[in-house]
């Protein structure tokens, strides 16, 4: 049951890769003024925005005058990043920042640093609370758990068990809670990513990006985030495959709906991917076999360079239906796909439900036989 709390902090790396394009950003500037309980004159003060990778890239610094006071600028380009302050290397906060704020920091000597200044840090010192309470109790559990263990005390050993069951319901019973109330935030954000379960919690994460999707502009983070979803949702056998318009290799808008009453297969791939260029001649070859018998491809391509895409096309001799909008894994039908990894297939029927889906090599020539005997 060795389970414990730490802080988790959503940042770029966790949504690179699914950003949407959406209505441009204008930078906000925002001010931290804080007050050192104990520091002395002159130690430094340093402001990171967290980066990609994981580390903190510095902003700008500040020094502390007399009376342990300072003040530190910066500008946030996304509506919505996590930045770090770090007091003279003895205290680090948090901060979750989306523009135009005033932070007021407290720190006194070595104890926890208090920030206020925006609905952001109220929820997260609530949750940050919430968690800690929690982790407390999971270190008595983990002790306690040892020594059942040790001694062979079944019964201990689950009732340790079911306490953590319930009181772990009990947290995310108030994170669900306090969710709505953060609205389209940043702490939201942090909130559905980091306490939320895709699997259990789908409908709610679904309704929070719905309301990131109405928000103008929507921040950065939000935009990865929507992605993200759409990927975990996906398109299920069964269902009818969402309709799409993308623009061919001549900038002709070709509709996934024009090909209805024929077996369609939507084929994302992209130029630069090896596996799916090595799967080409096996799709040439279903085409050249079932077009005449009412089977139809859509190629959807996730390539960036244009001349790349048109240069692939031509050498693979891949002459049915294309369509990409040159934004890569930012592809919006990839995303509403639910496409991770490339290639990947989905088999429309007649009617444009979807029969099958990743079907390749043997399996996809076994099924079009079936189909179109």
């Amino acid at each position: 049951m060795k389970k414990s709390y730490q802080k988790f902090f959503l940042t770029a790396t966790l949504l690179l890769g699914t950003l949407v394009t959406f209505a441009q950003i204008s930078p906000l500037e925002f001010t931290v003024n804080g007050k050192v309980q104990g520091g002395a004159k002159g130690e430094k003060v340093i402001l990171l925005q967290s980066a990609a990778n994981g580390t903190g890239v510095k902003v700008d610094s500040a020094q502390l005058a007399a009376d342990g006071s300072f003040t530190i600028k910066g500008t946030e380009k996304d509506r919505g990043s996590f930045f770090t302050l770090n007091i003279a290397d003895r205290q680090r906060a948090v901060l979750l920042v989306e523009g135009g704020e005033t932070f007021n920091v407290k720190a006194g000597g070595q104890g926890k640093v208090l920030v206020s200044g925006s609905k952001n840090m109220e929820y997260y010192s609530q949750i940050d609370e919430l968690m800690q309470n929690f982790a407390a109790k999971v270190t008595k559990w983990n002790e306690e758990f040892a020594e059942a263990e040790e001694k062979k005390n079944t019964k201990k050993v689950q009732e340790i068990q079911a306490a953590y069951a319930a009181e772990d319901k009990v947290r995310q019973d108030v994170i669900k809670k306090m969710l709505p109330e953060m609205g389209t935030s940043l702490v939201a954000l942090f909130t559905a990513n980091n306490f939320l379960n895709p699997d259990q919690d789908m409908d709610i994460l679904k309704s929070l990006a719905a309301d990131f999707e109405k928000v103008n502009p929507v921040p950065t983070l939000a935009q990865g985030f929507i992605g993200q979803i759409k990927r975990a949702k996906g398109v299920a056998v069964g269902e009818i495959a969402p309709d799409f318009t993308l623009n061919d290799p001549e900038g002709k808008p070709v509709q996934l709906s024009s090909l209805r009453g024929k077996l369609v297969l939507i084929d994302f791939w992209a130029s630069w991917c090896g596996p799916c260029r090595q799967e080409n001649p096996n799709v040439v070859r279903m085409y050249d076999k079932f077009k005449d018998k009412g089977f139809s491809i859509y190629g959807v391509s996730l390539d960036k360079e244009a001349n790349a895409w048109k240069a692939a096309i031509k050498k693979d001799k891949l002459t049915w239906h294309h369509g990409s909008d040159l934004k890569f894994w930012n592809s919006v039908v990839a995303q509403t796909y639910g496409v991770s990894a490339i290639p990947a297939t989905y088999l429309l029927d007649k009617e444009g439900k979807v029969i099958a889906k990743n079907l390749r090599g043997a399996a996809l020539e076994a099924k079009l036989t079936e189909l179109l005997p």
